[in-house]
């Protein structure tokens, strides 16, 4: 199967039988390759519309060959389009160059004239008055069988389901397993009902720079690149926080942005390079009131794209309907663990993390340590919506410290099915401790921390202008649509994830 798609295969003997083919269409005077061609309906909207005591409906449709059934005098195609499936039916004595349907294969891309009827076995489709080419398709594609057994089941053969072939050939993927559309389609439904919910409360859309000076916003390492003509380095983001309260400072009281971020990181079934990342930051208000939007933005968008507050994710359903479940993440570490870590030496935060079995990097603090227990002993079995909240102060460098709480700060996250999905702080507005902050991330960067953050000078004295009270979040577009999908891996969710480079490419 695979060898037909690869790129640098020679031509074998389909390749060169349709490479003959397309030779003996334009010696017959077709362009194989056409400019345009008009549609008028779809397959989905045909077969909805039809009824029996209707008059004959002209069409026009255009799509891509899926199978053919030859029987001299007629032969019966079906045709799949961006809705559906639709059988067109060929009869030899209604169709100008009915010959020349011999020239055309599975894949080919044709668009037809007619009109609908139903035929004697029961199918709507279309008898054919008129064909034209629109693409040959030069490489064949996988063979897909299906057949419906006696009970109505269908039953399908030699499916095209290696996972590492349909990242790398998307195109082919979504040809011939076209439900893999249905995640893409409810992907957009799910970021334009994130967009509508936060344009009808009155906050801001905005682009902030991906090519960056100074990276930060969060505890990742970064991409390089190179600007010729300015010969200075710059980083792709790794978030968009800093410059998003820079407008906040500017006298914008609610902005969010919707775009690309991009960790210089290990990948896995939650993690790609590149990835899509919501951020909101509005002006007086705290993370207690972040909480409630976020229950109430979840819910809206389950709605939206699932049609109720209840997903199901394999044999989990999961509930968007608020409240959420909420703890402290020392509340939740001493569930697991039997012991309240709050204040403990680092020292005694490495035994712990030993008899777990869980493996530190030399350079990890208390805060590193914490969150790697929290990671590995509690965070897979958060399966409903749980707002995880109230950080060691030494984990969250951008966040305000807890108004009663002595080491920590006013920060949540929320996990669902043992995945991150959404962070968020009351925002640290005081410029001489956000000072003391990158300070001490830049002594973890001594001690070999390479994902602390850097010491953003210019964002200080953005602060030191004066930024009012601030809520912030940040939620993983990508994560949040696996859930909504039931996807157990993110390289389902994008369209062209970041895959290894073949062997010998």
């Amino acid at each position: 199967m695979s060898e037909n798609l690869h790129p640098n295969d020679d031509l074998n003997d389909q390749m060169m039988r349709r490479r003959q083919e397309l030779d003996e269409i334009v010696a017959s005077g077709i362009n194989p390759f056409p400019y345009s061609y008009p549609v008028t309906a779809h397959a989905r909207e045909i077969l909805d519309a039809f009824t029996d005591d209707a008059p004959q409906r002209n069409v026009s449709v255009a799509g891509r060959i899926m199978s053919f059934r030859r029987m001299g005098k007629a032969t019966f195609v079906h045709l799949q389009d961006s809705t559906g499936k639709i059988q067109l039916y060929f009869r030899k004595d209604d169709v100008e160059r009915y010959a020349l349907l011999k020239l055309l294969d599975i894949g080919d891309i044709i668009g037809v004239t007619g009109f609908v009827f139903r035929t004697r076995m029961g199918e709507v489709s279309v008898h054919v008055q008129d064909y034209t080419l629109l693409a040959k398709s030069l490489r064949p594609l996988p063979v897909v069988k299906e057949k419906v057994d006696e009970e109505g089941n269908k039953i399908v053969y030699d499916p095209f389901k290696d996972k590492e072939l349909r990242y790398r050939k998307r195109a082919v993927d979504l040809i011939v397993n076209p439900e893999v559309k249905e995640v893409f389609i409810k992907r957009s439904l799910l970021v334009r009902a994130m967009r509508r919910f936060l344009d009808e409360r009155g906050y801001l859309e905005v682009e902030t720079p991906i090519l960056q000076p100074q990276y930060g916003g969060a505890a990742a390492r970064p991409f390089v690149t190179h600007h010729n003509a300015l010969d200075i380095d710059l980083y792709l983001r790794i978030a968009d926080e800093l410059y998003l309260k820079r407008l906040i400072v500017g006298g914008f009281e609610g902005v969010y942005e919707i775009g690309k971020d991009f960790r210089n990181e290990g990948m896995d079934r939650s993690h790609n390079p590149e990835f899509t990342m919501m951020e909101l930051y509005v002006a007086y208000r705290d993370y207690e009131w972040m909480m409630e939007l976020v229950e109430e933005m979840l819910h809206a968008i389950a709605v939206e794209v699932s049609g109720g507050a209840e997903v199901s994710f394999g044999e989990t359903t999961i509930s968007f309907a608020p409240p959420f479940k909420r703890m402290t993440m020392m509340e939740a570490i001493e569930s697991k663990i039997g012991e309240n870590l709050r204040g403990a030496s680092e020292k005694r935060l490495q035994e712990v993390a030993a008899s777990l079995d869980i493996e530190l990097e030399p350079s990890m603090g208390a805060g590193k340590i914490i969150d790697e227990i929290f990671s590995e002993a509690v965070q897979p079995d958060l399966l409903q919506p749980t707002f995880i909240l109230d950080y060691p102060l030494e984990m969250s460098p951008l966040a305000k410290k807890h108004r009663s709480e002595e080491g920590l700060v006013e920060r949540f996250e929320l996990f669902i099915k043992g995945q991150e999905i959404a962070n968020a702080f009351s925002e640290l507005n005081d410029p001489i401790d956000q000072r003391r902050r990158f300070e001490e991330q830049a002594r973890l960067r001594a001690r070999g921390d390479d994902e602390a953050m850097t010491f953003d000078e210019d964002f200080v004295e953005a602060l030191e202008y004066g930024m009012p009270p601030t809520a912030g979040l940040g939620i993983g577009i990508d994560r949040l649509t696996m859930l909504m999908t039931g996807q157990e891996s993110i390289r389902d969710v994008i369209l062209f994830p970041t895959m290894r480079p073949e062997q010998g490419s």
